[in-house]
């Protein structure tokens, strides 16, 4: 599992599984998308506005990385 957070877009994205395989988004709230991969299994969790409802240094010591721009 990894956990990438982008600050100046303040979004954070936790991956479960990263192997590659086409993903189907889902949006189940309005600042929450999850990916959905092969056999309806969740594979990643998107948080928009993250600072908002996550206490981000509640989850240290997690070593977070700058998601890549496309």
């Amino acid at each position: 599992m990894k956990i990438y957070y982008d600050d100046r877009a303040d979004l954070l994205y936790q991956r479960f599984d990263e192997r590659k395989q086409e993903l189907m988004n889902r949006r189940v709230a309005e600042d929450v998308v999850l990916d959905i991969g092969a056999e309806g299994k969740i594979v990643g969790i998107e948080i928009l506005d993250a600072s908002k409802h996550l206490d981000l240094a509640k989850l240290l010591p997690v070593q977070f990385e700058p998601l890549k721009s496309a």
